[in-house]
This record gives structure tokens, sequence and C-alpha cells, in this order.
């Protein structure tokens, strides 16, 4: 019998194989022979449940564990045996398997070095039997309660576990299971190693972007709305002083003002600054224009107040129009080249989400990303899909919602799945923390599936293919010319690989593919993928979702 082992999984595949065979060693000298060392009929024959054992085999086998050297190296493991202050009770299981037990029993709740320690000295009762193990065990609750006020701070190896055992062996890492080195797991942190309270900034501080962007839209929205009202009020009063100045001169004429307000520069400093001499000259019309309309000089000083009050509504007039230019670019989708369903969403967007200030709600099922992730799409996150401009994450994962659709009706969603890409992008945490979600991504499935991973260095996304199985990474950039792999998206994505493989219990290798052909996308490819964004998107509208 012969099997085909992979190069990459050759040594753990001999290492567990090697294992096994002194463990079934070990089985066969402490249960049928040590206990009958004084009965030579009991040891003449192999073991009923083992009958595929030939006597020969037998015989030598049996010599070889009744001999000197043997008995002296027995008794040199006993008396070390012996020195084992907390033994764990975790049989075949493993502190791998208590780990996967504890995340299913336990969500939500750190699990780290010094969890698994406590738990696997536990009883099915949940009692520690052991006096000393439990001494320990109390220390270990001590620390983990001022670590959560903030009294005691862990780093690396210094960790609760630490504290309450003493360092680490070199070369060993307790509580965690056999092939980890120190240096895997403390400079590469698994994910249960994250603390509660660092998982909630995170949640908070995305949150907290979101409602930032939400008030920002609310806070624009409402300036448009105070600058139309002041314009009304301004333009009543206006009114209002105007008839009040029919009363009072004879013969005034209203039009006579509108002159010398649209003659007025638009910067109230330019007539300070002036070196023409040009408020002599501006006085004197205004003397000649009393004069002419026999007001007094209450009256004139009454016009020149109005004439400031014109000055500031031409200026607030020219910042509204500047203003609607930037942001209300919605209403010009009558006239820009796009899909059909896009012209469709932007009326909806003008007619609808802007006037009663609404946003697109909907939530990402947890089988797309690996976890449930709500979603508020802006209506500014769809105006500037539709105008070609830059793109957040939020319109991304939104598309990839709608390619998982496309993939489950074909019946391969085993065969490609997604990384949410608000939270691999720049700016959204450490590397050490983008590379455990990336990491935990991975574990979670087989390890044949193909990732798409979205990632944003700054101001333009790039995508890139994870096939953790094979370490091979694909770097697609839509730019042309042969740019350079972003360092921190290789950081980030070799860190997961390397934690993936201590997961599965690999030693890995650094893999790094770059695409080097280049290919253009014509403006009807772009299309056709802003066509089925905008009638996702419209599916959700439908839906009531806002």
């Amino acid at each position: 019998m012969a099997f085909v082992v992979g190069q990459g999984g050759k040594n753990s595949v001999l290492s567990s194989a090697a294992k096994k065979w002194k463990d079934f060693k070990s089985t066969l000298t402490r249960h049928y022979i040590l206990p009958y060392t004084n009965d030579k009929e009991k040891l003449s024959q192999p073991p009923e449940t083992y009958k595929f054992i030939e006597k020969a085999q037998w015989d030598a086998f049996v010599a070889s564990r009744l001999s000197t050297d043997f008995e002296s190296v027995h008794s040199q493991h006993a008396q070390i045996r012996e020195k084992l202050e907390y033994n764990h009770r975790l049989s075949r299981k493993g502190y791998a398997g208590l780990e996967d037990e504890l995340e299913e029993t336990m969500p939500g709740v750190e699990i780290d070095r010094s969890t698994l320690w406590k738990r696997a000295r536990q009883d099915k009762h949940g009692n520690i039997p052991d006096p000393k193990v439990a001494e320990k065990a109390k220390i270990i609750d001590g620390l983990q309660k001022q670590v959560s006020e903030g009294k005691v701070s862990v780093y690396g190896s210094n960790d609760v576990l630490t504290m309450a055992l003493g360092p680490e062996h070199p070369g060993r890492v307790r509580a965690v299971g056999s092939g980890i080195s120190p240096r895997q797991y403390f400079n590469l942190p698994k994910p249960q190693r994250v603390s509660f309270d660092d998982r909630l900034k995170d949640s908070l501080r995305v949150l907290l972007q979101e409602e930032t962007k939400k008030m920002e839209a609310k806070a624009r929205e409402e300036a448009l709305r105070m600058e139309a009202r002041t314009k009304q009020l301004v333009e009543a009063e206006r009114e209002h002083f105007l008839s009040q100045l029919s009363q009072l001169i004879p013969n005034f004429d209203p039009s006579m003002l509108k002159p010398r307000i649209s003659q007025s520069p638009k910067n109230p400093m330019s007539d300070k600054a002036s070196c023409s001499g040009g408020d002599g000259k501006h006085q004197e019309e205004e003397k000649k224009d009393t004069a002419k309309n026999g007001k007094h000089q209450e009256d004139e000083e009454k016009e020149e107040e109005k004439k400031e009050e014109e000055k500031e509504e031409e200026k607030e007039k020219e910042d509204e129009e500047k203003h609607d230019d930037k942001v209300l670019e919605v209403g010009d989708y009558s006239n820009m080249e796009a899909p059909s369903s896009l012209k469709t969403l932007c009326h909806f967007v003008e007619t609808t989400l802007v006037p009663e200030d609404k946003t697109l709600q909907f939530t990402i099922d947890k089988e797309v990303f690996g976890r449930e992730r709500d979603t508020f799409l802006l209506p500014e996150d769809i105006t500037q899909f539709v105008g070609m401009e830059e793109i957040g994450a939020t319109v991304v994962a939104v598309y990839m919602r709608y390619l998982h659709d496309v993939l489950k009706k074909a019946n391969m969603t085993s065969m490609v799945g997604f990384i949410d890409p608000a939270t691999v992008s720049a700016n959204s945490g450490t590397i050490a923390n983008r590379s455990r979600l990336v990491a935990g991504r991975l574990q979670k499935t087989d390890g044949e599936q193909i990732f798409m991973m979205p990632y944003n260095p700054g101001r333009h996304w790039v995508l890139l293919i994870v096939r953790a199985k094979r370490e091979t990474v694909y770097f697609l950039d839509p730019l042309p010319g042969h740019r350079v792999v972003d360092e921190e998206a290789k950081n980030i994505v070799n860190s997961a690989i390397k934690i993936y493989n201590s997961h599965i219990g690999r030693a890995g290798r650094k893999a790094y593919a770059k695409g080097n052909q280049e290919a253009s996308y014509p403006q009807e490819a772009i299309d056709e993928v802003r066509n089925e964004w905008a009638e996702f998107v419209y599916q959700i509208i439908e839906k009531g979702n806002y």
C-alpha cells in the first residue's frame, strides 16, 4: 500500500506516523508486558487484540522490553514523569480540540493560553481535583481580572500564563499543543489572543466611521436647507426695506439700486485696498443721489446698510451655486452616459433618499464574509459609483454580495470565497490584526477555496486572490504598467498564511505570484459591472430596506 503525499505535508505525515508508532509500543509495554514480568506463559503469545503481530516479532519485542537497558531508560523517564506538577486531562482531544470546543460554547469570550490551561485541567464537572493546579488557577483568575481592568498589561510572551507559572521553556509554548514554536506564536499571534477590549474598540471605530459619514451627509443637507431659508428671509427683508424707502422718498425708483449693487466688488476688502481713490468717488455719487432724491443723512445710512446686505446676499448666492455644483450632482443623471439602471437609481436617490434624509440598510449574511455584516449604503456612495469617482469599501462589499448570489446559483460557493474589504484595507487596524482576520477566514474552510480579497492601499483598489492550501497569491492591478506589489498587503497575506499553516500543522513557505500580463478594461465591461451593481441595489430598495 502506498500513499501520495505532497511535499508540503510530507514532514507532517511522517512526524505523526512516528508519534503513533511510539504510542503503540508504549501501550503494548504498559498493558501487556510490564504487568506480567513474572508470568512467562502470558508473555509467550501476542495479545488477542493484536493478532496481526507475529510470534517471532512479539518474542523479540518482549525481550527488548525486559532487558536491563530498557529498565534503566524506563526508570529514568518514570522519575521525570513524577516531576510533572500540572497534569492535564485532555486525552486525545488535545488543546486544538479544546479550543474548537470552547469557541462554540463560549462565543464572544477571549480564549487565551491561560483559559485553555485551566480548562484542560478540569474534570467533567468543571472542578480541579489537584490542589496545586487549583492554586495556580486562582492566580490566573486574579491576573485575568487585573488585565481586564487595565491594572496589568501583557505583551508578547509575558502574558497571564507566564506570570502565573513562570518563564517559558526554550523552544516550547505551554497550553497551545505540539508543533507551535514561540517564534510562531508570539510574533504572529493567533486570532484568539486578541483581547475582547481590542475587538470592542475596533467594532466601535468602524461604527463611529459609519455614523460620522451619515452625520456629515445630514449636516450638508441641513446646510443647504438653511441657506435656502436664509435667502428667502433676506429677499423678504429687502422688499420690505424698499417699500419703506418708497414711502419716505418722493419719486423713489427701487431699480436705481441694482446697478450699484451689481457693480460692487465681490471681495468686501477690495474697496479698502483700492489705490484709485474709489471710496471718494463712491461717496460723491452717493451725495449726488441723495441730493437728487432729497434724502436726509439718515436715509443715506439706511441705503448704505442695504447695499452691504445685498453684497452678502450676492456672495451667499455664489457660494450656494458652488456648493450645489459640488454636492448635488445627482440632478445631471438624465444627461450622463450610463446604463439605464443607474439612471433609475439616481432618480430614486434624488427624489427619495436625499429629500427624506434616508440611507439603504441591509444585512450581508455570514456565509459571504464568514461573519454577519450590517451595511449602510449612503446616497453619496451611490452618486460616487455612478459618477465613476473614488468608491469606498461599502460599494465593493455590495458587489461581492451580488457575486455570492451568482456563485450560489451555480453551486460554486465551495470553490470561491470572499474577504471583507473593510477589514483588511489600509487604515483598518494594525497589520497583525488584519492578518488574524484573514487567517480566521481561511481556517473556516478546507483550504481548497480561492478567496477574493479587494485591498485599498490608498485611493486605489487592487485585487488579491489567495489560495491558502497552495500557498499562492495572485496580485491584480487595473492600472497600466508593471506596478510593485504593495508591501503592506504582501505582509498581511504572508502572515495570514503562516498562521493558517500553524493551524493545520504544516510547515509553510513564502510564495507570492504576480500576474505580469496587462489587460485594459473597456468601458463596456465596466458598465456591465455598474449595471449589475445597480440592479442588485434596486432589489434592496424594492424590499423596503430604507
